[in-house]
């Protein structure tokens, strides 16, 4: 089954993108790819490294342990609004209402490391309960420069 992604393209007036996955593992480098041109478009192409990542491991979590059967997961990617730093928010929805925990793995885990990279590459991130069921997981990665300061 090929991965089941609806995108909505960013505009100025509504700069979020909303995406639907299925359980497909090929899910994750569409939803990668999505993000990466998103930023681009966006002009945060800086932070397509943590930010790639974040997504990477919020929706690998999401497919592992929040399936629902007849469910999808939903990712969100909006654009932080100004006149606050530059940055992105990074969501992902999922049915499932248990709240995954951050583990500080030992070097020879070969799991566990999912929540505790988002925790060092995101600017903040947390968990959320939202309307229905399951939770979403949020990270946002702030752009180290503002906007008019050119990169020494």
């Amino acid at each position: 089954m090929a991965a089941n992604h609806h995108p909505s393209a960013p505009n100025p007036d509504d700069p979020t993108v909303v995406l639907r996955w299925n359980y497909d593992p090929r899910s994750v480098a569409l939803a990668r790819a999505e993000l990466r041109k998103t930023l681009a478009d966006w002009g945060l192409t800086p932070l397509e490294d943590p930010a790639t990542l974040i997504l990477s491991e919020l929706l690998t979590n999401a497919q592992r342990h929040g399936r629902v059967p007849g469910r999808e997961i939903e990712t969100r990617f909006s654009l932080l609004p100004a006149p606050g730093p530059t940055g992105i928010r990074l969501e992902v929805h999922d049915a499932s209402p248990h709240d995954p925990h951050v583990r500080t793995p030992s070097p020879d885990d070969c799991e566990g490391r999912g929540l505790f990279l988002v925790n060092l590459l995101a600017t903040h991130w947390g968990i959320t309960p939202r309307n229905g069921p399951g939770k979403l997981l949020w990270a946002e990665c702030i752009h180290p420069l503002p906007p008019s300061t050119p990169a020494s």
